[in-house]
């Protein structure tokens, strides 16, 4: 990738490595519907004046509805609920390690979109060290979790690993910002019923109300448009590695701010996880040199003959 492409892989990997913790957090006080809502609002009011003044915006909605839908409907509107319902249940670092298979589910589905680009030895690797080291990294965490969350999970990894596929065909060419306020402002008026009938009656804790802040803020708003523009810097399948490195982050924060242990197993696994995201997002070989072919002089190439037919020898 290029500098630029890093720079966007690092700040990604950091800002999507805490959404689960901030989840986590709010979903033990307000329900599911709420933090969809509060975080595709937050997102909304802040992008869509800037995307409202690139002009244009009318327009663009016009001409890439169809698209804008899949992408609102299969990125945000379907998988966030899904993901936020799952972590009322399961453990931050258990729904990590599940979104950790998004690079894998993405391969596979974008065969289905008709990418043909062989990945090769390099990448098939270092998808796998990607995944062996998120494995490795999250298991001592693992706690239960039912069939449904589980399920939910899954739903939505393959809506995660579905939805760039569908912004770098069809809307490679809608700017980030206008691309991204839209489909919030869509998801924030279907969910706002939802969060309604469930507004809390009691106002929930500063704990609570930061994580819906970070969560509409830095996590929805910010890292959005960085990841659109990762999209068309490194392609799409390049851009859901950064799967394997959000788990990582988490940890991470976990032993700088609140003094829990980096053994030499989470160390091994950052090994992992880097090498292998090197690995998964490097371009693919260039093919050899095309054999070359013998020139064969016009006059010899073509012979006519007296029914007006044209051989080539």
């Amino acid at each position: 990738m290029t500098a630029r492409g890093w720079f966007l892989f690092s700040l990604m990997g950091v800002i999507w490595g805490v959404p689960y913790l901030m989840i986590k957090v709010a979903v033990e006080e307000v329900s599911p519907s709420m933090v969809v809502f509060t975080r595709c609002a937050l997102g909304a009011v802040l992008l869509l004046p800037f995307a409202l003044r690139q002009g244009g915006l009318t327009r663009t909605v016009r001409t890439h509805w169809r698209p804008l839908l899949a992408f609102a409907c299969i990125e945000i509107i379907g998988p966030w609920f899904t993901l936020t319902d799952a972590e009322r249940h399961l453990s931050s670092s258990t729904a990590g390690l599940l979104i950790a298979g998004v690079p894998i589910v993405g391969v596979v589905v974008a065969r289905s979109f008709g990418d043909t680009e062989r990945l090769g030895v390099r990448r098939t690797t270092g998808l796998a060290l990607g995944l062996a080291g998120v494995t490795v990294l999250t298991l001592p965490h693992l706690t239960g979790g039912d069939a449904l969350s589980l399920a939910e999970v899954l739903v939505t990894v393959l809506g995660y690993a579905t939805a760039p596929l569908i912004a770098a065909r069809w809307l490679k060419d809608v700017p980030s910002l206008q691309l991204t306020a839209s489909c919030l402002a869509l998801a924030a008026l279907v969910y706002a019923p939802a969060a309604a009938l469930t507004w809390p009656t009691t106002v929930p804790s500063a704990e609570a109300l930061t994580a819906l802040a970070a969560l509409g803020v830095i996590c929805t708003a910010i890292a959005f448009v960085a990841f659109l523009e990762l999209i068309k810097e490194a392609g799409p399948t390049r851009a859901t590695v950064i799967t394997y490195v959000n788990p990582a982050v988490a940890v991470a924060a976990g032993a700088l701010f609140l003094d829990e242990r980096l053994t030499p197993t989470i160390a091994a696994s950052f090994a992992l996880i880097l090498a292998g995201s090197v690995l998964a997002t490097a371009k693919a070989t260039a093919a050899g040199p095309a054999r070359p072919t013998r020139r064969v002089p016009w006059s010899t190439r073509q012979t006519s003959r007296a029914d007006g037919r044209v051989e080539s020898p």
